[in-house]
């Protein structure tokens, strides 16, 4: 943290990467980045440490010819965000909690460009609920199935709400809630046996209409229902959370706009991202790099656009701090 008073700019990123895949399909040493038709190629180059280095420019340039400013800086750089976020931001937090520490304002740095740097700002993420969902009946010869219970039919009623629907029509901030079967595994082999139990697993990604205890307790009515054996797991990876039209998303369109010449999109789309701890303390945006190669073999990034983002979080901090807001 860079100051002690108030208002409070927080830049938030991870440093931990996912693994390479497989090395020998790299043009080069995921781990040694280099530099290619100006492109900067490595693991983590796009998600995200080059937004990270282009933050910390930018408080460079900022504090370079802004010696004394009104209000502080901070940077919450963690790890654990490509893994199951037990530690790292989560657990920064809810130490900032305990401290009463009070940030104004956090952007995250997160890849949110679709094709071209300055196409899209995200103002919020739809939440994430994962059902497992287990069928028992009793297993038998197909050629007999009165003295069978066959779990597969029941499943398939059981999973008809969740089976490419949509929930709702949405609302200002989100496009409909959707849910999606993923796997259904029966463990069965053999093409004349009525399965003794079967598994599905399945994904619902929900806008700010719903919560997630409430999606819980819709499907595990529609289950007792359908009736006969069955218990689900559950697990819950994100709320839906969005930061409303105002000051804050028109200051990081303003910036994006000045350095680009582009107005982009606010966007709720997209997976999950630290943001969603972070909304609990405090308003949240997200802006960074192009995200095409993220994760991929040869992830790289457009130096230029490194050069661009560090221009534009700095213009960010100076309508910020000019603003007092």
């Amino acid at each position: 943290r860079i100051g002690a008073n108030k208002p409070n700019f927080c830049y938030a990123g991870h440093l931990d990467v996912v693994p390479p895949g497989i090395l020998k399909d790299w043009t080069t040493d995921p781990f040694k980045p280099s530099v290619k038709n100006n492109h900067l190629i490595g693991r983590g180059a796009n998600d995200m440490k080059s937004s990270v280095a282009a933050f910390v420019s930018a408080v460079s340039t900022f504090l370079s010819l802004n010696k004394k400013f009104s209000g502080s800086i901070s940077l919450l750089i963690t790890g654990d965000e490509e893994g199951d976020a037990i530690n790292g931001t989560r657990k920064v937090v809810e130490y900032l909690k305990k401290k009463r520490e009070k940030i104004s304002f956090c952007l995250v740095g997160e890849p949110t460009n679709p094709n071209r740097l300055g196409e899209m700002i995200k103002i919020g993420r739809r939440g994430s609920l994962t059902g497992i969902l287990t069928i028992l009946g009793i297993q038998g010869h197909v050629a007999y199935p009165h003295l069978s219970d066959n779990p597969i039919t029941r499943l398939l009623a059981m999973l008809e709400p969740v089976n490419g629907t949509e929930l709702d029509s949405g609302n200002e901030y989100f496009d409909p809630s959707t849910a999606n079967v993923t796997s259904i595994d029966t463990n069965n082999a053999a093409g004349n046996i009525i399965p003794a139990t079967v598994t599905a697993k399945f994904n619902i990604r929900f806008n700010t209409n719903h919560r997630s205890d409430d999606l819980i307790g819709w499907l595990e009515e529609h289950f007792e229902r359908v009736g006969g054996p069955w218990h689900a797991a559950w697990r819950t990876s994100a709320q839906p959370f969005v930061t409303p039209f105002g000051n804050l998303t028109d200051l990081v369109l303003a910036a994006v706009e000045t350095v680009t010449g582009q107005k982009p999109a606010l966007s709720t789309s997209g997976g999950t991202s630290d943001a969603r701890f972070i909304t609990t303390i405090c308003p949240v945006v997200e802006f960074g790099l192009v995200g095409k190669t993220m994760h991929q073999v040869d992830e790289h990034v457009h130096v230029a656009d490194i050069d661009k983002l560090a221009k534009i979080y700095h213009e960010m901090l100076v309508q910020f701090f000019k603003d007092g807001s």
